[in-house]
């Protein structure tokens, strides 16, 4: 009789079950994982493209109102064409490239593109110009 009420008072887990339930839940975050952080990859990229977008338009309505492209990305939060520039969600700051307009002629702040990462980098802003 004291062994059965012992037994019942030291119930519990053992350590073999306890490595199986530990390496069950490795594994399935070794599944997960990767899945998880590509869609945060690529839920930053569909922001980078939508703050592109919007300083697309900025850039675009204020040649509309003034004939002339703005001499900086900032001219356009002055005017209040923008309340700020947006942060690259990719590279974490708000430094973008800007691409000069295809006519001479023109100045300003004719496009603009990622400063670094996927959809373009410093050194190909001036290729994406012409």
């Amino acid at each position: 009789m004291k062994g059965n009420a012992m037994r019942r008072l030291c119930a519990g887990f053992t350590l073999i079950e306890l490595v199986v339930v530990m390496a069950i839940i490795g594994l399935l975050l070794t599944i997960a994982l990767p899945r998880y952080m590509h869609s945060i990859d690529r839920g930053k990229e569909q922001v980078r493209a939508q703050n592109l977008a919007v300083m697309r338009d900025a850039i675009d309505k204020y040649y509309g109102d003034n004939g002339a492209y703005p001499d900086t990305l900032d001219e356009l939060v002055t005017r209040h064409y923008l309340r700020a520039i947006p942060v690259d969600p990719v590279n974490g700051d708000d430094k973008w490239a800007v691409v000069a307009s295809p006519d001479d002629s023109k100045t300003g702040v004719y496009d603009i593109v990622p400063a670094s990462g996927p959809q373009g980098a410093a050194s190909d802003a001036a290729g994406a110009g012409q």
